[in-house]
């Protein structure tokens, strides 16, 4: 498979407006992020180090920084996000080093985290194998990166229910529905796609497994 995917977006992270609508909608997805904390937090020792990629508003890595054993770094390519994150941060009163960069090209060493993190985002990378391979490259030796995505074959139906149950407003809830329909899954991969991008990839070995509305990946170093 060729690394140059063509999509229709190249990169550029959301800014302004946009991103503070994100923002504001993902916020409902709260009780989502807390489970999935509270998830990595039980496979990570004490003193571990974790990387989020495109934590957007940063709810994730708050709430991950919320047991103070661990040191948490995001990395997103949008300003607005990492401002709106590193605001969000400060008044949950935990810390999180959130960073403006691209996951294709990370400004850290080899080796400096435990265990990488990107949900919901990577679907939106412009060459989703250097965006794996650095995943790899950052990681420690024994360690693991964790992708959650939409699936390229959810239905439509399927997408309505899930944003029907988030409660959100009925204009909210139309501009999702829309989003999911025009954009997000055209954007998103098949189940063959994301394996042939792994075994593209310095990865050794990999787990995947889809959920109703999409996939959970599990690579390890």
């Amino acid at each position: 498979m060729q690394e140059n995917v063509a999509k229709a977006y190249r990169g550029m992270g959301m800014e302004g407006g946009i991103a503070r609508w994100y923002a504001k909608n993902t916020l409902r997805d709260m009780d989502e992020f807390k489970k999935l904390a509270v998830r990595l937090w039980e496979m990570l020792p004490a003193g571990g180090d974790i990387l989020e990629i495109a934590p957007g508003p940063g709810y994730l890595s708050v709430e991950l920084a919320r047991q103070s054993r661990y040191r948490v770094t995001g990395l997103d390519i949008s300003k607005t996000f990492v401002e709106i994150a590193q605001r969000n941060a400060e008044q949950a009163k935990v810390p999180v080093d959130f960073r403006q960069g691209n996951a294709s090209a990370m400004p850290f060493a080899a080796g400096s985290f435990d265990l990488v993190v990107c949900r919901a985002a990577f679907k939106n990378f412009s060459e989703p194998v250097k965006a794996i391979s650095e995943m790899c490259r950052v990681l420690k030796p024994g360690g693991r990166a964790m992708i959650i995505d939409l699936r390229r074959d959810v239905s439509q139906k399927t997408i309505n229910q899930y944003v029907d149950r988030l409660g959100v407003g009925f204009f909210s809830a139309w501009m999702m529905k829309l989003t999911f329909r025009f954009m997000l899954i055209k954007r998103a991969y098949t189940r063959e796609q994301v394996s042939q991008f792994v075994a593209l990839s310095p990865f050794g070995r990999y787990k995947l497994a889809e959920n109703p509305i999409g996939f959970e990946l599990w690579m390890y170093k």
